[in-house]
């Protein structure tokens, strides 16, 4: 199942996504959450809502092309980054292998949904891109193993980490350079995790800029996955309905080109992965 957040009015809804319709769940099934963080929270949220868009009537459906879509969690409660979580990326970066998952953390005002621009801020021309996995949580999570820390995962989405380098390399700590206001490139939707191999692993990821191919890798290349960065981080700190999961970027990027490769105002930045779909954001200047 596919699921996405759009805007109507001046709320929120979620869809499920039917070829090139979307169903409306606040009409097909008004009693449910009307947000998808608050649908996860429901032990049988996933299921009511493929029921409902199953017998949804034509008063549900909406023209995909004539919504606008948000980012799929609009408000995480985390957003949890992995930084050198391919080996390609860690030796193009001249940095060590991580031994352990490599975390930083974003906030919520720094996406941006499909569709809607990635903004260049005036402080830096030096806007990098990063196409990545992303693992949303479905389910509360504490102190995983490895062998259950999947249960836990609703679905996933493709994610382009954004990054101003110059601030990002001023410090030891990632932090101002990952977080620019709508820099995070999130959706176009939610793909759920039955539909996709166990963690999302063996999957293709391209990024293009400008219809250049600018990274290609497989997902099972990534030096943590999925069950182990849950595993990880969930010995830290409780992982809850909505929260993300970042899982870090291939080869490729801007910055160890040369001459290096920023985003620019007037550019598109692509990031395709395998059976989960493409996400699409022009670059405009803030």
């Amino acid at each position: 199942m596919r699921l996405a957040t759009f805007r109507s009015g001046e709320a929120a809804h979620v869809g499920v996504r039917i070829g090139d319709t979307l169903v409306d769940l606040a009409v097909a099934a008004p009693e449910l959450p009307t947000s998808l963080a608050g649908l996860l929270v429901l032990a049988d949220g996933l299921a009511r809502a493929e029921a409902a868009a199953a017998r949804a009537g034509p008063e549900a459906r909406l023209r995909l092309a004539d919504v606008t879509l948000q980012p799929p969690i609009p408000n995480p409660g985390k957003i949890i980054c992995l930084g050198l979580n391919y080996p390609d990326h860690a030796a193009e970066s001249a940095m060590e292998k991580p031994s352990a998952p490599n975390v930083f953390l974003r906030t919520a005002q720094s996406l941006t949904a499909h569709g809607a621009p990635i903004i260049k801020p005036r402080a830096s021309s030096a806007l990098d891109f990063e196409g990545e996995l992303a693992a949303v949580i479905g389910r509360t999570c504490r102190a995983a193993t490895q062998d259950e820390a999947l249960e836990a995962v609703a679905g996933y989405s493709v994610f382009n980490d954004g990054s101003l380098r110059d601030f990002q390399m001023r410090a030891s700590q990632w932090t101002l350079g990952k977080n620019f206001d709508a820099t995070g490139g999130f959706g176009p939707e939610l793909v759920t995790a039955d539909e996709l191999p166990a963690g999302a692993a063996g999957l293709r990821l391209e990024t293009r800029l400008n219809g250049q191919v600018m990274q290609s890798a497989d997902t099972a290349e990534m030096i943590f996955g999925v069950a182990e960065t849950i595993a990880y981080v969930s010995q830290v700190t409780t992982l809850v309905p909505g929260d993300v999961l970042v899982m870090g970027t291939p080869a490729g990027v801007g910055f160890v080109r040369r001459p290096p490769v920023w985003m620019k105002p007037g550019d598109v930045c692509e990031v395709e992965i395998e059976r989960i779909g493409i996400l699409r954001n022009p670059i405009a200047a803030a």
